[in-house]
């Protein structure tokens, strides 16, 4: 590090990202950041590099990686490129898994918007039980399937 390149303490960074310093903390210590450097008062100081990374952990934390996917992950990364495919594999993995979980997402969206449809029109205020709603909506589950 150079003497001009602007550092970052935890609480500095924990409110850049909106994450707890706990959160942070953790991270480097199941190796998801590399270490951070510390000061002669034992005060963790983050670089600019750094920050990268940690937004690399994010994004991918984001998007619904599994904490113990992601630190194979950057055991790869550190592994350097003769471990481009795995970590591809990985990524690929994770990619079915969010269409899925995507799909899942909407067939439920569907299936909410159908339910308030039914109390707009009035259907549903017509019904005395829950299981006269359920059979309205059984008998009408093809329109919010698709």
């Amino acid at each position: 590090m150079t003497n001009s390149e602007k550092t970052y303490t935890i609480t500095e960074v924990s409110e850049l990202y909106q994450l707890n310093s706990n959160t942070l903390r953790y991270y480097e210590r199941i190796g998801l950041l590399p270490a951070v450097p510390r000061k002669p008062n034992g005060n963790r100081y983050f670089t600019k590099e750094m920050l990268n990374w940690l937004e690399m952990v994010i994004c991918l934390r984001h998007s619904g990686i599994p904490i113990e996917v992601l630190k194979r992950y950057v055991e790869l990364l550190h592994e350097g490129e003769a471990t481009n495919a795995e970590r591809e594999q990985l990524l690929r993995e994770q990619l079915v898994a969010l269409y899925q979980r995507k799909e899942s997402l909407q067939r439920s969206i569907n299936r909410l918007e159908h339910k308030i449809s039914l109390y707009e029109s009035g259907e549903i205020n017509q019904v005395t039980s829950y299981f006269e709603e359920y059979a309205i909506l059984a008998d009408k589950e093809t329109s919010w399937k698709e």
